[in-house]
């Protein structure tokens, strides 16, 4: 093992830094790297790059945008993003100026790809973020930039040469406070303090409209009253994710016999077939932002780990988060009542019996 590990790192480190000066060749330099903090000031035109475009990863980004409006308030942001849905869920933070939204397959639409890149490259930023810590495609893109600082991740996965560079930490694996780490590391601030939760931005009013179509569909089912609280239950998730029809009906029958003056609404999913065999209200919509509306009217909102749980936790609702197999450390939800339950090798109504118990359940 030890012959191997010395034959194999000269070869991984020649690669690495073939790679560094074909960078260097390719996208020209974009200052020195540099140890001293990002500046606090003069800082005005910022470009993100984040070409990851699952509803859960655009929605996690949403955390490094409240902290960069914090920072620099007085600062433009430009979003450079293969997410289709990126004006929706961006487009209402006040700092947020431009979205570059980059084709899903550049190969396939070149002239559009190519077109997005070179409106990007008219413009010359103060600081561009490259805020994915795995994605080489995000740290090409903030090479193409004109930009006096490039902040990104070092790691072996990131080759091109950037001013600040921040080690990629063993201790912080959330996809929501990874990039706010990042920029926090890099101007010097402290990275102990509290972190911003995602935010979709819901206004009042569309907190009001969406409280007002839940009501409508209870009352369509003969429910005139909210109760003690109104718990939306969405059943589905991608993959070995999901849970089944079989144990969300044995889930359900713990929750609702501990709560029973609780009313319950499921969400459907974006193929609108019930993952509850129909036996409560439901609410469907395949508009983001109207989902985000509704779900902004629950009490607590209950699901596996999915893009809708962040959904709920964007809209700032009490969100049981359930995890049977996925990293909860990396895709869990934060922050004040937002909760990871988890289930792997619980029964059904073991994990009934841990969410019936919660605070939100019982204030």
């Amino acid at each position: 093992m030890l012959k191997n590990t010395r034959y194999y790192d000269p070869i991984n480190d020649f690669r690495r830094s073939i790679a560094r000066r074909l960078m260097r060749l390719v996208f020209g330099s974009h200052g020195q790297p540099t140890s001293e903090p990002l500046p606090a000031k003069g800082i005005y035109r910022i470009l993100v790059c984040h070409v990851s475009h699952s509803l859960g990863n655009t929605l996690l980004l949403t955390p490094l945008l409240s902290e960069l409006e914090k920072v620099y308030p007085a600062a433009e942001i430009d979003i450079l993003t293969r997410s289709p849905i990126a004006e929706t869920v961006y487009g209402h933070f006040f700092n947020v100026l431009r979205i570059f939204r980059l084709p899903a397959h550049g190969v396939g639409h070149p002239f559009q790809f190519f077109g997005t890149l070179r409106r990007m490259r008219k413009i010359r930023y103060d600081l561009a973020i490259d805020a994915d810590p795995l994605s080489q495609t995000g740290r090409l893109l903030t090479l193409l930039s004109n930009s006096t600082y490039t902040l990104g991740f070092s790691s072996p996965k990131k080759h091109g040469e950037i001013t600040h560079a921040v080690p990629l930490p063993d201790t912080m694996e959330s996809k929501g406070r990874r990039p706010v780490y990042l920029l926090r590391h890099a101007m010097g601030r402290d990275v102990a303090a509290e972190y911003p939760v995602p935010d979709i931005r819901l206004s009042t009013d569309e907190r009001t409209q969406g409280k007002d179509a839940l009501m409508r569909s209870l009352a369509a089912s003969g429910i005139t009253s909210p109760g003690r609280g109104i718990i939306g239950i969405f059943g589905n998730a991608t993959g070995n994710k999901l849970l089944g029809e079989a144990w969300w009906t044995r889930f359900m029958q713990v929750l609702e016999a501990a709560h029973p003056e609780h009313r319950f609404v499921e969400i459907l999913p974006h193929s609108g077939e019930t993952m509850l065999g129909s036996r409560y209200p439901a609410y469907y919509s395949t508009d983001l932002r109207k989902l985000a509306c509704v779900l902004s009217g629950l009490d607590v909102y209950i699901s596996a780990d999915c893009g809708v749980m962040h959904l709920a936790c964007a809209s700032d609702v009490p969100t049981m988060g359930i995890f049977t197999v996925t990293n909860a450390a990396e895709w869990g939800p934060y922050g004040p009542n937002r909760h990871v339950i988890h289930a792997q090798g619980k029964e059904p109504e073991d994990v009934a019996r841990i969410i019936a118990a919660m605070p939100e359940f019982n204030s």
